[in-house]
Formats: C-alpha cells, sequence, structure tokens
C-alpha cells in the first residue's frame, strides 16, 4: 500500500504543469497510515482520507509549514482493497488537497471533479 501511494504521488506530482509543480517545491507531503489520536482529539476524522495544513499559495497567515497528508488505511479501505481504485483515490484525494494549496474552494474543487 505505501509503495503503490508513493509510486502514485511521485507520478502525479511529475504530471502536473510546470507552472503548478514549482509552487508545490514549497510543501512537503506525508503518507500515514490513520490520523494520530492526536489529530483525532484536535477535530480530524478518523475516516478522513487527506488533509491540506498551512498557507495556501500567497496566503501567509498561519506559521507552520505547509503540508498535505494522505491517510493510507482509509483511502484502502474506500477502494475496498482494490489496487487500481486505490490508485484512483489517491489521485482524486492528492489532486483535491493540492487544489486547496492554490486556494481553490469546495465549490472549485467540484468544478473541477476533485470533490
Amino acid at each position: 500500500m505505501q509503495q503503490i501511494a508513493e509510486a502514485e504521488l511521485s507520478r502525479i506530482r511529475q504530471e502536473l504543469p510546470r507552472e503548478l509543480r514549482e509552487p508545490l517545491a514549497q510543501v512537503t507531503f506525508h503518507l500515514e497510515q490513520l490520523p494520530s489520536p492526536e489529530e483525532v482529539a484536535s477535530g480530524i476524522d478518523p475516516d478522513q482520507l487527506g488533509l491540506f495544513d498551512g498557507n495556501a499559495l500567497g496566503e501567509f497567515d498561519f506559521p507552520t509549514p505547509t503540508r498535505i497528508v494522505l491517510w493510507l488505511e482509509n483511502l484502502w479501505d474506500l477502494a475496498d482493497g482494490n489496487e487500481a481504485d486505490f490508485r484512483e483515490e489517491v489521485r482524486i484525494t492528492l489532486l483535491h488537497e493540492i487544489g486547496h494549496y492554490f486556494g481553490w474552494d469546495e465549490a472549485d474543487l467540484e468544478e473541477r471533479d476533485l470533490d
């Protein structure tokens, strides 16, 4: 599961247009199994698939580093253990969280089929 997600993350980032890839160099990507107890206690849904955390491109309101997290066990469960479906869920979730980095709200994401 981890290796599949790492390969998808790499592939997707390389396929993005240069004007999107370059700003993403400032973002760290984390592949974790599940939200930690601390994250759940802070309000993260234990079944959540991904998270954008930090500053959207061009915003500097928060002193935290910008990161995108994907929770692999939740994505695997959503895909019912099917590798092809898992790859697709990783792609959709990653692009959804990248969209937040670029300042897209939920309506923008829905318009782009990334909801």
